[in-house]
C-alpha cells in the first residue's frame, strides 16, 4: 500500500513538505527559535509517525526531493539523513535512547553552517578559504551551539561533533563505544547522502554508485544495514532496465535488488501514458542499472505512480 487516492497523496505530499520547510526554518534561525532543543524532539517525532504511516512512500517523495534539486539542500539533507539513521537503528536494533541521539544528531550536524551548505549547493566554484575553514571547524561549532541552546544529551553533542573526524573509523563496530558506533552510522549516511545530491558544480550519482562508493569506505555491517533497509535502488530512484525501457523505482523488495518499478518509459524513450507495475523479483525485465536524477528529463506524475502499489 502506498497511496489510496489523490487525497491521500496530496496530505502526504504536504506533510513532508511542511515537516522539511520546517525544519528548513529552525536550522537556518536556531538562536531565534525558542525552545529549539524541544522543536528538533518535535521534528523527529513527526518524521517518525510518517515513516509508520508509510516508510515506501516516504522514501520515494524523498529521494526524489533530494535527487532532482538543490534548493534548500540543508533541511532535505538533514531530513534524509535522519530518516536513514532511523531506519539503520531499528535494523540493528538500537536502544531507543540509542536511536534518538543518532536521529537527532542527523538533524543538527550541520548547524553552523547551514546558510553557507545552501549556499555552496548553488555554487560552481569550489568552496572559498573563507568556506574552508567554516566546513573545517562547522562539527565542533554546531556541538558547541546545540549546547548553548540547552541540549543536554551528551552522546547527541558528542556525535556532532566527531562526525567529520577519522579517529572513529578504524576497528570493529561492535567493539566500539555507543557514541564511537553511532558517529560511523552517522558518517556513512552523511556520505551517501550528500553523494545522491546535485550541486550546480556537480551531478548527484547514481543511488547505486553512492551505495558502493560508501561502502568501500566504511564499516561492512553499517552498509549491509543500509542496504538492506533502502536497497540498491531505494524508492524514488530512477532506473534502467534490461529492456531499455525507463524506471522508477516504487517499493523496496525483499531483496536489496529486487524492487517493486513503475515503468515509466518505452525502450525509444517516450513517456508510458499509464506507468505500469513490475515486480523485478517475479519476471523479467531486470533492473541494468541505477541512473542519476540529473540525467532524466521526464516530468512525473507521482500521484499516479504512487496508487500503482495498490494493484
Amino acid at each position: 500500500m502506498l497511496v489510496k487516492d489523490e487525497n491521500e497523496y496530496e496530505d502526504l505530499l504536504a506533510e513532508w513538505s511542511d515537516l522539511e520547510s520546517g525544519l528548513g526554518i529552525i536550522l537556518s534561525s536556531p538562536e531565534s527559535t525558542q525552545q529549539f532543543a524541544h522543536r528538533v524532539v518535535q521534528y523527529d517525532r513527526w518524521m517518525q509517525a510518517l515513516m509508520a504511516r508509510d516508510p515506501d512512500a516516504g522514501l520515494y517523495l524523498l529521494f526524489q526531493l533530494a535527487s532532482n534539486s538543490p534548493v534548500g539542500y540543508s533541511a532535505s539533507h538533514a531530513l534524509v539523513c535522519a530518516v536513514l539513521c532511523h531506519l539503520i537503528s531499528k535494523e540493528l536494533g538500537l536502544p531507543a535512547k540509542e536511536r534518538d541521539s543518532l536521529v537527532r544528531a542527523a538533524l543538527t550536524m550541520n548547524l553552523a553552517m547551514t546558510q553557507m551548505q545552501d549556499v555552496l549547493a548553488t555554487q560552481t566554484d569550489k568552496p572559498t578559504p573563507v568556506q574552508q575553514e567554516m566546513i573545517r571547524v562547522h562539527p565542533i561549532k554546531s556541538a558547541m551551539m546545540l549546547g548553548n541552546m540547552g541540549v543536554q544529551d551528551d552522546d547527541w553533542l558528542e556525535i556532532v561533533g566527531d562526525h567529520h573526524s577519522n579517529q572513529t573509523e578504524a576497528g570493529d563496530l561492535g567493539e566500539a563505544s555507543p557514541t564511537e558506533r553511532l558517529t560511523r552510522i552517522l558518517k556513512m549516511v552523511d556520505r551517501y547522502a550528500a553523494m545522491i545530491s546535485p550541486r550546480l558544480s556537480r551531478a548527484g550519482r547514481s543511488a547505486t554508485e553512492s551505495a558502493r562508493a560508501v561502502m568501500a569506505s566504511g564499516s561492512d555491517e553499517i552498509g549491509r544495514a543500509l542496504m538492506r533497509v533502502v536497497g540498491l535502488c531505494p524508492p524514488g530512484t530512477f532506473v534502467r532496465m534490461d529492456s531499455d525501457e525507463l524506471g522508477v523505482v516504487l517499493r523496496r523488495g525483499l531483496k536489496a535488488n529486487y524492487p517493486d518499478v513503475a515503468i515509466v518509459g518505452s525502450a525509444d524513450g517516450q513517456l508510458l501514458r499509464m506507468p505500469r507495475l513490475h515486480a523485478t523479483a517475479l519476471a523479467l525485465p531486470r533492473i541494468r542499472s541505477a541512473l542519476a536524477a540529473s540525467s532524466v528529463r521526464a516530468q512525473l506524475n507521482h500521484y499516479q505512480i504512487l496508487t500503482l502499489g495498490n494493484a
